[in-house]
């Protein structure tokens, strides 16, 4: 334990500063933290070092009125917390301290804004409960609008539950505070004196107006959009100290809101973002820990671990997650809060890259049999064109797109196109729209340099791409394959089977992958939908990124190996074939 510092202020007597106390653990290495949670603690104490000639005052008896508030008047509820003061833990202080201590140069809070990322289980959305009920009825504005907001209001009311309960736990709250609904199906809370409320409010509500004291935003990890937020931010443009407190777990899509507010956090933390009126908390891991091969790294990203829940709960999520791609990145981000490529991924990262191969000769192969898989999304997005090599188990994929937008698309994709084009993994032919006469000369050069039997396709563009291919004399047979859960009425292929061979290559070890960074990209975006019957595709919807060079790859096995197995009279199809310049 760290001895706790004391400091005087110019109104009170001596006081202990719990804050502080937990920065300077954290910075000392007295207390377990990762490396965000570090650099807001150093940030703490360089505000603390330079506060005078900024413009910035740490006001410790606001800071501590505001902790006491929560051990002197909340009420912890359900299972064996029912009834329990509401006792911080350092981490808490932290933030509750941090909150209403730090002040601007006219007196009033100087954070207006709050990211806090942790673990499941760590006590976010009961702290965010507590924190709203205080500036309710303690921090002294008039007609305080303080709101529990959401997307929807189903989720809204999670957190405004907890809300309630604290007020029904609270002896001295219960007197003050007038709810309006039935029990269970309360959906305000009314502190008269200063004719102030809090009420859950949703995105889909459609209420107008809204001017927040404080907005308490739960789950943002959820949020498809920004509408929530900025529909508070807006709402506080007439308040001198509003404060909106964002809570989540970790995500698992890179261009949403939640990973806009974790980055600008992270960068706000460690000092090369300056904005004096953001708060970060986020709970990461150092880079080299791995929660599946050792626990020391836990409590990082877990700041409860050992209170609200003990190790052997987060030892069972491991032991169930070995093994299981979606469950271990559930686990991944929910308890360990590390940001995964997709919700429910495909195939685990480290599989993937132990088939990835940087010298393959493809030379070698222009005798032997190669399939191919092609899919043309849409002019302004990718284009994949599979290769497969079945005898030596060989993987080839190429990507187009457009040369004017490519800058643009790389800010929203997050992802390097122009490095990856500067080092030939992608092809960036000029124009806005990618010109298919260049992927029809491609082809057409590679089937010339290789055996290339047969091409499976996706219908979507097919017909613009036909006269191109004419126009190059390319008559390797075009094959079509079901993208869906239905197969292809013409050839028999569907993306079901070609997944299983696909998986069964990977799986197995004997696929081997020539390296592209654009397709490892693709792999870790790809997420499977299953129907009812078991049956497995690609999801395009669902997926956070492009996922066109894994469909051209598994349509490129499944042209190899598919056909074989789903239809017994090979040579029938192929008297039948769909030709270009036949």
């Amino acid at each position: 334990m760290t001895k706790q510092r004391t400091l005087t202020n110019s109104t009170n007597s001596l006081l202990t500063d719990l804050a502080t106390d937990y920065a300077t653990a954290v910075v000392s290495g007295a207390e377990l933290a990762g490396p965000d949670i570090r650099h807001a603690c150093q940030r703490h104490w360089r505000d603390l070092a330079t506060a005078n000639t900024r413009g910035i005052l740490w006001n410790l008896s606001a800071a501590q009125r505001a902790i006491r508030f929560f051990s002197n008047v909340l009420k912890l509820n359900g299972g064996i917390y029912e009834g329990k003061p509401f006792h911080l833990l350092p981490w808490q202080c932290f933030i509750v301290g941090s909150l209403f201590g730090w002040k601007n140069s006219e007196g009033q809070r100087r954070f207006r804004m709050a990211y806090v990322e942790a673990g499941k289980g760590s006590g976010k959305s009961p702290l965010a409960a507590g924190i709203g009920l205080y500036c309710l009825v303690a921090d002294n504005e008039a007609r305080a609008e303080v709101y529990a907001a959401a997307t929807k209001k189903d989720q809204a009311m999670i957190l405004f539950r907890d809300a309630v309960a604290m007020v029904d736990q609270s002896p001295r709250l219960a007197e003050r505070i007038q709810k309006s609904g039935g029990a269970g199906k309360e959906w305000n809370l009314a502190f008269l004196q200063a004719s102030a409320f809090f009420r859950p409010i949703s995105a889909d509500d459609g209420q107008s107006g809204p001017r927040p004291h404080c907005a308490l935003i739960d789950e943002i990890h959820e949020h498809k959009s920004h509408q929530v937020v900025e529909m508070m931010r807006a709402g506080t443009k007439g308040r001198q100290q509003a404060l909106i407190f964002m809570i989540t777990n970790s995500g698992h899509n890179k261009t949403s809101v939640c990973y806009d507010y974790h980055e600008y956090g992270r960068k706000v933390a460690e000092g090369s973002i300056e904005d004096d009126s953001f708060f970060a908390f986020i709970c990461s891991l150092d880079e080299g820990d791995d929660p599946f091969k050792e626990n020391g790294c836990w409590k990082k990203a877990n700041p409860s671990l050992g209170h609200t829940f003990s190790d052997r709960y987060l030892q069972e999520q491991v032991t169930q997650a070995r093994g299981m791609p979606a469950k271990e990145s559930l686990v991944r981000r929910l308890n360990f809060c590390q940001w995964v490529d997709a919700e429910n991924p495909w195939i685990n990262s480290d599989r993937w890259m132990a088939c990835e191969e940087t010298s393959l000769d493809l030379g070698a192969l222009a005798d032997a049999p190669c399939y191919g898989g092609l899919d043309l999304s849409g002019k302004r997005d990718l284009i994949a064109l599979a290769l497969y090599w079945p005898a030596e188990k060989i993987a080839y994929v190429e990507f187009w797109t457009p040369q004017e937008t490519l800058l643009d698309r790389a800010r929203v994709d997050r992802v390097p196109y122009d490095a990856w084009v500067r080092k030939g993994y992608l092809h960036a032919p000029t124009g806005n729209a990618i010109n298919l006469g260049f992927v029809a000369k491609r082809i057409a050069e590679l089937s010339a340099r290789y055996s290339l039997n047969r091409i499976a396709y996706d219908a979507y563009h097919m017909d613009y791409l036909r006269p191109e291919l004419e126009n190059e004399g390319v008559n390797t047979v075009l094959t079509p394959h079901g993208q869906g859960f239905g197969k292809s009425t013409q050839s028999g292929l569907w993306m079901p089977r070609s997944i299983e061979l696909f998986e069964q290559h990977l799986l197995s070890g004997q696929l081997r992958i020539d390296a592209n960074p654009c397709l490892r990209w693709n792999a870790a975006n790809a997420v499977i939908e299953e129907d009812k019957n078991g049956n497995r595709v690609f999801s395009k919807r669902r997926s956070n990124g492009r996922i066109d060079g894994v469909v051209a790859l598994a349509m490129a096995i499944g042209a190899a190996e598919g056909v074989e197995e789903e239809i017994g009279d090979l040579d029938g199809f192929l008297t039948n074939p769909i030709m270009v310049g036949l």
